[in-house]
């Protein structure tokens, strides 16, 4: 089992240490979810904090099997404003994760697909208008912080009834600057010229990549997510989506040998470790 190079009473005593100054600081919680600390407060992007799918899935012919422990308690984390879920896959939307985190934030606050509102709230067993829904191209605003609705391709865009999609990414706009969080995603045509006015300072892209043997959907490989990252002019790019089940993971090395190649900057974060943009 692969140990969080900070976890729990160290994890948490750093968080609430860190003063970003100006700009933001950044923690890799595993798999897609990341803490984010700013001037104004804090967020969480598609936290996956719980043992829920290896539980799921024990006696499957799929087993989750976890490769890195529980970085922290999600019902630790009481100094919240917003928590975020690109889709409706249980690793980005998982109730043992977002029940806890409401519970210990009164006021939080919860960005979703508009698509997904019926399905959110059946898993979740919350108000159907509690969650604040966003479609591809819309932009809500939380206290000094800007998200906006990006499209997202697991495998492709899928859209409801109604056209909007039932998969997103979010580019957050805090602290001065821009953070990318794709979400679940592989390349779709026009992407890389829809992020590109973003000025996206920091990118958060998977990088697990896709195998039919593996039946479930599949996201960017390593040299894909390094190459989108220099397409849209990102200032830094960190590879998340790995290192969380045995059976849906990919090294890091292909992702780093690309952009070293590309002379793209990166950096690559051990669950628990923080990047911090002052």
């Amino acid at each position: 089992m692969i140990e969080p190079l900070k976890k729990d009473d160290t994890l948490l005593a750093e968080i609430c240490a860190t003063d970003p100054g100006r700009g933001f600081a950044l923690w890799w919680l595993g798999q897609s979810g990341f803490l984010v600390k700013h001037a104004g407060g804090a967020f969480l992007l598609d936290p996956y904090l719980s043992d829920s799918l290896t539980k799921k899935y024990a006696t499957t012919d799929k087993p989750h099997v976890r490769m890195t422990e529980r970085a922290i308690d999600p019902a630790r984390l009481d100094f919240l404003d917003w928590v975020s879920s690109s889709h409706n896959h249980t690793d980005h939307l998982d109730a043992e994760t977002l029940l806890p985190l409401r519970a210990a934030n009164p006021n939080l606050q919860m960005i979703i697909p508009e698509a997904n509102r019926a399905f959110v709230a059946d898993r979740l067993q919350c108000e159907p208008a509690w969650p604040l829904g966003l479609d591809a191209g819309e932009r809500c605003t939380l206290g000094d912080v800007e998200i906006h609705a990006v499209p997202a391709a697991h495998e492709q865009i899928d859209r409801d009834e109604a056209g909007r999609c039932h998969y997103l990414g979010y580019v957050v706009r805090c602290g001065g600057q821009a953070i990318y969080h794709s979400g679940d995603t592989v390349r779709y045509d026009g992407m890389a010229e829809r992020l590109r006015p973003f000025a996206v300072d920091v990118a958060l892209l998977p990088i697990n990549g896709r195998l039919p043997e593996r039946r479930v959907s599949g996201n960017l490989w390593g040299h894909e997510a390094a190459q989108l990252a220099k397409e849209i002019g990102a200032g830094l790019v960190v590879p998340c989506h790995y290192d969380m089940f045995e059976f849906n993971t990919e090294s890091p090395d292909e992702f780093v040998a690309e952009c070293e190649r590309l002379e793209q900057p990166y950096r690559v974060l051990r669950c628990g470790e923080a990047v911090v943009s002052f």
